[in-house]
């Protein structure tokens, strides 16, 4: 083979390597929802109850806690927060969210009304609070700084 041939079978290696890259990066990924496409900024809800449940899971942990409803009724929520990576740098880990444990969420209900919230701060018995990390794309803004530690 001679050295032009070469340089020509190269270059076509070069382009179709680089063909196949754009259409892999082309490719639409499957991504997280903003805040504003499952939740209401208008319906903000307070909710206490012992968790029954923690899902830490990506892309979003889980804190399933029971109510009490006005006419005594039970009821579990699934309030959503951050990523377990985020929860982790602002101090909650799953072990620091244990089973039984009282909680008070704030938060905004879903869209479709149902017993599911996205939490925007998590307060313990002990008075401890913890942001969970609404602040995605249409979350409401309250004014706090919600940099990560360290973080300017």
């Amino acid at each position: 083979m001679g050295k032009p041939i070469r340089v020509i079978c190269s270059l076509g290696a070069a382009a179709l390597a680089a063909a196949g890259l754009a259409m892999l990066t082309s490719i639409p990924a499957v991504g997280h929802h903003a805040f504003s496409a499952e939740f209401d900024p208008n319906r903000p809800v307070v909710l206490r109850g012992p968790i029954v449940k923690v899902e830490w899971v990506n892309p979003h942990t889980w804190i399933h806690l029971e109510i009490t409803n006005d006419d005594g009724s039970k009821q579990v929520w699934m309030v959503e927060g951050g990523t377990p990576n985020t929860l982790l740098r602002r101090g909650l880990s799953r072990a620091t969210i244990p089973l039984g444990a009282m909680i008070v969420v704030d938060g905004y209900q879903s869209k479709d009304r149902s017993a599911r919230a996205n939490g925007r701060d998590v307060t313990f018995e002990d008075g401890r609070k913890f942001f969970m990390g609404s602040s995605g794309t249409g979350a409401p803004r309250d004014g706090r700084d919600t940099t990560e530690p360290g973080q300017q």
